[in-house]
């Protein structure tokens, strides 16, 4: 194939739930024989290219998502597989503790019962078609792998079993389980901040003193879900083109890794990208006319409410001045032990008008989030797949199913787009949404959400891009054409923070009003330093005049950090010191963020101490001080062990973890990138790279980490849709 240059706190939730349990011997966690094989075998064929990327070709989509099923399941069956038990409710038998606590998560909020009410309601023939599709795949391949199996009873699985996997998953992005486990480490007195304004306005924004900060916020080390996307549209691309960056930032292993595939049918379906283990369509990619990407946002989507419990009948609570029932249920979780001893556990649900409740330390608290009785997520990135044309994909977007996430977007028109998009509810200003709600009065139950025309958006602005880099939607370009933050309500939580990476992204694009070239569009891709406007180049450069820190070690890091020049180029001798003392802080406080470092406050104080740690970690484990940045910054998998430029929350994201011998270890970040043009002619060039490779599961593999060595050259494969190159290129053709 063508290279081209340029180219949790689990102890808590596991004591709750094993309240009410009691022991016995369970039945053994591992399979001793496969199901039972699924139904025919479509009319579908898998072209894996020379860097094992699957092509699957299929007369239907539900052929295609059948063969993409089976696909993905030769590259990574324990994932899959782990998804369908969380979806089954059963984890636990597999994983022990951890896995209980997703069990209990999805009975609590009654997912499977939402998936068996809806399944026929609100998704299509085709969507149905395709997600039965999809798990008769994984059906075939579990039939014909037996031994792989983890558990017994888990195939068949349908495709409601699928359905449930994403609608289990896609609150999470949303901090709907940092939310419940704030709620579980309360331990203080529980204090409500929502009190009505005596004058009917917007309470104080302040968070509550007894809500712990959201560690999702921001996207520093610890966070997970940070990304950027960039376009450029026909009007200021120096050939008349359009360009996207598809560019999301995900954990480079585990459930939520980008997987990649091309996907055609003769039903109209060609689209490539990167997708999730069950998942049968594309997440994030293109297909012949138009390309998206997806950045995390944090539009407030999930409410707590403070219940008041009748105290002579804990089986009541107080709503508009009368005491009603809670709905109660009962779950058994299983939840593996050691060996085949699976503890039972039995557990009661309550419910409530506002939704789901939990009992805690501190009181009884109701929990309600934004489209808590919706299933149709796939249904609208199938329609985001086939859209021929923009009218079409907004269209699809426009049902809104999915909750959260910025879009970037372009098409073969040189149009491009960018949407804060979210569903998010409408409530009422006298309340301070931010803290625990009053549970008492149907003033805060909402029912209604910010309709899709007004949400903040920009089309076609005159500067000739956008781009979002997890941060405020009332800065996505320079000059007119961005949204007001006056226009929306602070009751819909819209951020309003930059991130370095939004930052450096505005001082590039935004230079000045000069074409842009496709070589230059893949520069400022890899931009790899800090702005002079962030708190990091704030906080390096009181280091750095601070003359307290007068040793001779303290002098010399000073002047290493005077000179740095906010870069993390390989080679750089003065980046070490810097992101290294600011480690030191993410391992002492969960929840750091280097890109909002004043999102957790720290004194100044601990600062100094980080920086004195990081000074004795360098000279201990490497003799000096100023290392070049890649004897530091790696790239790690099985046996591959290559340096690399980028920091975090530069353009060229890289999150690594601390090692005890100094080195930071990549772990989230840059990872599936695509870089795209379409040239207005008719004609579409698209490049590709993954941090690891097609198998990443799988040791074994050929394709576990053959692309590592270009991702760390910042070099691209190309992106393969023509079925004649494909076939030219193919490893391997068959028919599952």
């Amino acid at each position: 194939m063508k290279i081209t240059p340029f180219t949790a706190s689990a102890s808590l939730w596991v004591a709750i739930i094993l309240l009410t349990g009691c022991a016995t011997a369970g039945k053994p966690a591992l399979a001793a024989a496969g199901p039972a094989a699924g139904p025919g075998s479509p009319s579908v064929e898998i072209v894996r290219d020379s860097f094992g990327v699957p092509h699957i070709f299929g007369k239907t989509d539900a052929d295609v998502a059948y063969g993409l099923a089976y696909a993905n399941s030769e590259d990574d069956f324990g994932t899959i597989q782990l998804g369908l038990l969380a979806a089954r409710g059963r984890l636990g038998e597999v994983e022990g503790e951890s896995g209980a606590i997703l069990d209990y998560a999805l009975a609590l909020f009654g997912i499977r019962e939402l998936v068996d009410r809806e399944y026929e309601h609100q998704l299509s023939e085709a969507t149905r078609a395709l997600v039965e599709g999809y798990a008769s795949g994984l059906n075939r391949y579990a039939a014909l792998h037996g031994s792989e199996l983890l558990i017994t009873g888990l195939f068949p699985v349908s495709g409601k079993d699928i359905i449930v996997s994403t609608t289990q998953k896609v609150p999470l992005f949303f901090g709907l389980d940092q939310t419940i486990m704030s709620l579980l480490n309360e331990k203080k007195k529980d204090r409500s901040s929502a009190v009505p304004s005596t004058e009917g306005a917007l309470a104080s924004a302040a968070s509550d003193p007894d809500d712990p900060a959201d560690p999702t916020d921001g996207d520093g080390y610890y966070t997970k879900m940070g990304s950027n996307v960039f376009a450029v549209g026909a009007g200021r691309a120096s050939d008349g083109a359009s360009y996207l960056a598809v560019n999301s930032h995900q954990p480079w292993s585990g459930p939520v890794t980008w997987y990649e595939a091309h996907l055609k049918s003769e039903e109209g379906l060609d689209v490539v990208g990167g997708l999730f283990p069950l998942l049968p369509v594309v997440v994030l990619g293109h297909n012949r006319n138009l390309g998206w990407s997806f950045t995390v946002s944090k539009p407030d989507l999930v409410d707590v409410y403070r219940l008041e419990v009748d105290p002579k009948d804990s089986g009541r609570y107080l709503y508009d001045g009368q005491w009603r029932s809670f709905e109660t249920s009962k779950v058994t979780l299983g939840v593996k032990l050691f060996g085949p001893l699976v503890w039972p556990v039995e557990k009661v649900i309550l419910r409530t008008v506002y939704g789901p409740a939990l009992r805690t330390e501190t009181g009884t608290y109701a929990i309600r989030y934004a489209n808590f009785d919706r299933i149709d997520v796939i249904e609208e990135l199938y329609g985001m797949n086939k859209a021929e044309d923009f009218g079409q994909w907004r269209k699809a977007v426009a049902t809104q199913a999915l909750p959260c996430f910025n879009i970037g977007y372009a098409d073969s028109e040189g149009r491009i787009f960018y949407l804060y998009n979210a569903h998010i509810p409408i409530r009422d200003e006298a309340y301070n949404w931010k803290g625990k709600l009053d549970g008492t009065t149907s003033r805060t139950l909402w029912t209604e959400y910010l309709p899709f025309e007004r949400l903040p958006m920009v089309l076609d602005p005159p500067s000739g891009f956008i781009q979002s880099c997890n941060s405020s939607p009332f800065e996505t370009t320079t000059g007119s054409g961005n949204p007001q933050e006056s226009d929306f309500s602070k009751t819909l939580g819209i951020e309003t923070w930059m991130t370095n990476r939004a930052l450096r992204a505005l001082e590039l694009f935004g230079a000045d009003d000069a074409p842009i070239s496709y070589e230059k569009f893949f520069a400022y891709k890899f931009d790899m330093k800090y702005s002079e406007k962030t708190d990091l180049a704030r906080l390096v450069a009181r280091l750095a005049a601070d003359e307290s820190l007068s040793g001779e070690l303290e002098r010399k890091g000073r002047e290493l950090l005077a000179s740095w020049n906010l870069g993390s180029e390989m080679s750089n001798r003065a980046t070490a010191l810097p992101i290294l003392t600011f480690g030191q802080l993410y391992i002492k406080h969960e929840g750091f963020s280097i890109s909002r470092l004043t999102s957790i406050p720290v004194p100044y104080e601990e600062l100094v101490a980080a920086y004195r740690e990081a000074l004795a970690l360098l000279l201990s484990n490497f003799g000096r001080i100023d290392p070049e940045w890649a004897q530091v910054n790696r790239l790690v998998h099985g046996a591959v062990n290559l340096p690399l430029d980028g920091a975090p929350d530069v353009i060229r994201a890289v999150y690594g973890m601390p090692q005890k011998n100094g080195t930071m270890i990549g772990e989230n970040g840059d990872c599936y990138i695509m870089m795209v043009r379409w040239d207005g002619k008719g004609g579409l060039d698209s490049q590709s790279i993954h941090q690891f490779g097609s198998a990443t599961a799988r040791p074994g593999s050929p394709h576990y980490a053959d692309q590592a060595i270009l991702f760390a050259e910042r070099r691209f494969k190309k992106v393969l849709m023509d079925e004649s190159e494909i076939r030219a290129d193919a490893e391997r053709v068959y028919s599952p």
